[in-house]
């Protein structure tokens, strides 16, 4: 159980990594002016999201189903595991936002300016700091 939580936490933190970054090239592609900077952000986004962010999701869930699994019936009735399912839940639609937008910026479609990244960037920082919480306190 133990060699499933680590890799557990190491996936988690390895999908944060990447969505604290995603939006942060977000923010570069949106200021910047030149083909060049514009097709290497579109291929720095495409391999961070493709190469690290969606496999270390995918990672973090079958972690942390595996690791309910041991303990199922413990799960059903904490209250906090159900809020941090479902902020689990917004993180994972986050996750795809990610992506949608990712693909708006590859079709030269961007639709935002570079402070709506810089807000969207800080979104993820809300739900780690939920997420930790009722993980570790357990308030409910």
């Amino acid at each position: 159980m133990l060699w499933v939580k680590a890799f557990h936490i190491i996936a988690i933190v390895c999908w944060f990594a990447a969505l604290f970054y995603l939006p942060r090239l977000f923010v570069y592609h949106a200021m910047s002016d030149d083909e060049i900077s514009q097709a290497r952000f579109k291929i720095m986004q495409r391999k961070l999201y493709r190469g690290i962010a969606t496999p270390s999701m995918v990672a973090t869930v079958i972690f942390g189903v595996w690791l309910v699994s041991y303990n199922i019936e413990g799960y059903r009735q904490s209250g906090w595991f159900h809020a941090k399912l479902t902020l689990i839940a917004i993180l994972i639609g986050y996750h795809f936002y990610c992506g949608r937008l990712m693909k708006r910026f590859a079709m030269d479609e961007n639709k935002h300016g570079h402070v709506f990244y810089r807000w969207f960037n800080e979104f993820p920082v809300l739900l780690l700091f939920a997420i930790v919480i009722l993980a570790v306190v357990k308030p409910f």
